[in-house]
């Protein structure tokens, strides 16, 4: 199971998100890296530390369609980091625009998609390794810009994506986001049994042995974040344990 760590951006800025309440996000500071709220120098952080991938959520694109497309290409050229972008992709050009900006994959966010119809093109046009989709969470449902979609649950919207040729989804709490409460071990077990998709889960882990349940389920990929900002991971510990 790999560990990926997380970068929240918002007016370009490296942010500490908290349980999905953006108008609350703050600068970050981390025990990782003094000016942490620089996203290019938390991320040479993560690379110099052994990790190979990152988590890229960019809210400025989520939110106003301004995407920090520099930073994506700083960020690759300088760190080789395998990056994944959420950048509120909802068609074929935005899509194209971040895949451009020499991003690895793209993270289609569940909250900004407005139609199945979109992940089917898209897998088509740029290949299953490089489109992963989040399922975005809110008080337990699927939140989406589709009504048909946010009617389903996230178990049966995990199985359309898999139809669909989706071979990666994250299973994201966004009200766990940032608040270490632990994550949802039932639903991502009915998640793994019940489709054939890789399943990455981010929002609330709380400690090493939350990552180890993780990995003995079977899941691919646990998005980390405020556990190793304020120091209750240590890299040390994920190295003992087999994960870096």
């Amino acid at each position: 199971m790999n560990v990926i760590p997380v970068i929240d951006i918002l007016n370009a800025v490296a942010v500490h998100g908290i349980r999905g309440e953006r108008k609350q996000y703050r600068p970050l500071k981390s025990v990782i890296c003094k000016s942490a709220d620089h996203p290019l120098k938390i991320a040479s952080a993560f690379k110099s530390l052994g990790f190979s991938s990152l988590y890229l959520a960019d809210l400025d694109a989520i939110l106003t369609n301004s995407a920090n497309f520099d930073i994506y290409r700083r960020i690759v050229a300088q760190t080789g980091l395998d990056l994944m972008v959420d950048a509120g992709i909802a068609d074929i050009t935005k899509a194209n625009e971040v895949l451009a900006a020499d991003v690895p994959k793209i993270v289609v966010g569940s909250e900004t998609l407005a139609s199945l119809d979109f992940l089917g093109q898209a897998v088509k046009a740029f290949g299953r390794d490089k489109v992963v989709v989040s399922i975005d969470l809110k008080n337990g449902k699927v939140l989406s810009a589709s009504e048909a979609i946010a009617k389903m649950n996230a178990v049966s919207f995990a199985q359309e994506l898999g139809n669909l040729g989706v071979k990666q989804i994250i299973i994201l709490d966004l009200d766990k986001v940032g608040t270490e409460h632990g994550i949802n071990l039932p639903l991502l077990k009915k998640v793994i049994e019940e489709t054939g998709v890789e399943v990455l889960v981010g929002g609330g882990i709380r400690s090493l042995s939350e990552l180890e349940q993780l990995r003995a389920l079977g899941v691919s990929g646990a998005l980390v974040a405020t556990i190793l900002h304020n120091g209750k991971l240590e890299v040390d510990e994920l190295k003992s344990a087999g994960f870096l």
